[in-house]
């Protein structure tokens, strides 16, 4: 899809704002994690503020949640089209801790201000040893009473695209012992990864609980029908109303 001049002008303006207001917030990150977890989740928290504000300001693009987000601990998993629900996602679901790539772990200093935001490493790999440092991780995620949120596709995927979980899911699914919220997103209809970004509103649908201590292979089928509910070619979601 080709956007408009419109749309140019806006992706343009939204990359010039969002990105050079992010340098001095990512940068300070550390600072704020020096305050320990609480610290660094306000810090985060304010980021994703801004991303929210820049979205809707500039790019004229905000979100509707479908269905009840559910009150107590459990295990988010979200489809990934954009990098719009990592940030608004936190928002919206309170903070819950994120899974994030063992790469990012490895950069200076913001590897440890993640871990002290509480973010749960996952391998791609899928090694033996990561997948046990992976439950012993979750475990004491459990144990603090936190929710955690993992996009357990691996990477960001184009609309219609449906890729098997990856295998950090089930050893999350097993070592926190959790509820889990299956979240779908159309992000990818407004936010193609390349090309102008468009005006509109991006839903989540949050799906059907689906309790601990299933069989793999069905717990798996179940997160991975309901995080894929809104990939089924759906129209281009209207744009917000002009005020």
């Amino acid at each position: 899809m080709k956007g408009g001049i419109g749309d140019w002008a806006r992706t343009i303006l939204f990359r010039a704002v969002f990105y050079t207001g992010s340098v001095p917030i990512i940068g300070t990150a550390p600072i704020a994690a020096l305050f320990g977890q609480r610290g660094a989740i306000a810090h985060a928290d304010f980021w994703s503020r801004f991303h929210r504000w820049a979205m809707r300001a500039i790019l004229g693009i905000t979100s509707r949640v479908e269905g009840v987000i559910p009150k107590g601990q459990y295990l988010f998993v979200s489809k990934h089209q954009a990098m719009y629900e990592t940030l608004e996602l936190q928002l919206t679901l309170g903070s819950p801790a994120m899974v994030i790539k063992r790469e990012l772990m490895r950069v200076p200093i913001w590897g440890w201000a993640t871990r002290q935001y509480g973010s749960l490493v996952v391998d791609r790999e899928a090694s033996t040893k990561a997948l046990k440092q992976l439950m012993r991780d979750g475990a004491a995620r459990r144990a603090s009473g936190r929710s955690v949120i993992v996009y357990a596709e691996g990477t960001r995927v184009a609309p219609g695209e449906r890729p098997p979980l990856r295998s950090g899911f089930a050893g999350l699914y097993k070592a926190l012992g959790l509820p889990v919220v299956p979240i779908a997103v159309n992000s990818g209809l407004l936010l193609p990864k390349k090309g102008a970004k468009h005006p509109g509103v991006i839903t989540f649908r949050i799906g059907e609980i689906v309790p601990p201590g299933l069989p793999r292979k069905e717990a798996e089928a179940r997160v991975h029908a309901a995080i894929n509910e809104l990939d089924m070619a759906d129209p281009l979601p209207p744009a917000l109303p002009s005020s």
